[in-house]
């Protein structure tokens, strides 16, 4: 009987150390609504990117870090921005250049 009393003691140890584990693995068991197929919620504006919508980005987690695609694709977002950006300085710096060489 002892003997028995000491496994169902162990038994349920081991239960709560592996409720524990999980518990700290998993969360607390807060689930959100589920995503529609092929969305993300990843957000970024069409237009006129600011640093607080680039600290605002938050990406899927999945299994092995972030969901690649949405990396990607805010990657290459902001690349296009940058891109638009510098083409627009180079074409106000033209346009100055330009305006102070008539002046002279």
């Amino acid at each position: 009987m002892t003997t028995a009393l000491i496994y169902l003691l162990v038994m349920l140890l081991v239960a709560a150390v592996v409720f524990l584990v999980a518990s700290l693995v998993f969360g607390r068991g807060e689930e959100l609504a589920p995503l529609e197929p092929g969305s993300s919620p990843t957000r970024l504006p069409a237009d006129d990117l600011t640093s607080a919508d680039v600290a605002d980005v938050k990406f899927q987690v999945v299994v092995r870090g972030y969901k690649m695609s949405e990396v990607d694709w805010v990657m290459s977002r902001l690349g296009t921005e940058l891109d638009l950006l510098r083409a627009r300085v180079a074409e106000l710096e033209r346009e100055r250049a330009g305006g102070e060489a008539r002046r002279e």
